[in-house]
């Protein structure tokens, strides 16, 4: 099975425990402060990855860094994808979680793309106007791309909005280019 869908797997049936208990955003929380702490202490993702400790050893150190930090199920999560040796995937499993929760939230990551920095009321005028363009709560990560010259590209899912200024000027460039220009002179 590809690493992709057994993280679908694993964050399914976690996202499912949560939804029964009503903690969906604290589960989420709480995988996510994982995912933080493998990436913030230095050798902490290579001590659980390596196959030379044994899965005891590597959840001992889990319990005394997760305890009273991520709710009781995300615990026992953590320790079960120990036990079957999935703690590569924890990352992509954070990830289809986050991907669930705001598909059960009704809200979209869209990225954005500007040709300059933009200032917090733009990018919250921005978030609204997509929020009522795609008729849910739109979050804008926003990245700015010089190259555009102006305006603005935005991608949801498989829709992509193109109005920046680079691409309406090759589209005038393509209508001049094809359009046929007789000369009169009678």
């Amino acid at each position: 099975m590809r690493e992709e869908t057994i993280a679908r797997n694993y964050a399914s049936a976690l996202f499912d425990l949560a939804t029964r208990e009503g903690q969906a955003e604290a589960y989420g929380e709480g995988l996510h402060a994982v995912v933080a702490l493998l990436d913030e202490v230095t050798g902490f993702r290579e001590f659980l990855e390596t196959p030379r400790i044994d899965a005891k050893q590597k959840k001992d150190v889990l319990r005394q860094s997760l305890e009273g930090r991520v709710p009781a199920h995300v615990m026992n999560f953590i320790l079960l994808v120990v036990d079957k040796r999935r703690q590569r995937v924890l990352d992509e499993i954070a990830s289809a979680y986050t991907g669930l929760l705001d598909q059960s939230l009704g809200r979209s990551h869209v990225e954005v793309q500007v040709a300059r920095p933009l200032g917090d009321e733009e990018i919250s005028d921005i978030s609204a106007e997509l929020s009522r363009i795609l008729g849910k709560e739109a979050i804008p990560h926003v990245r700015v791309k010089p190259e555009l010259l102006g305006g603005i590209i935005f991608r949801s899912g498989d829709t992509i909005f193109d109005g920046s200024m680079r691409r309406r000027l090759q589209r005038m460039r393509r209508q001049l280019m094809t359009t046929d220009v007789s000369t009169d002179q009678g």
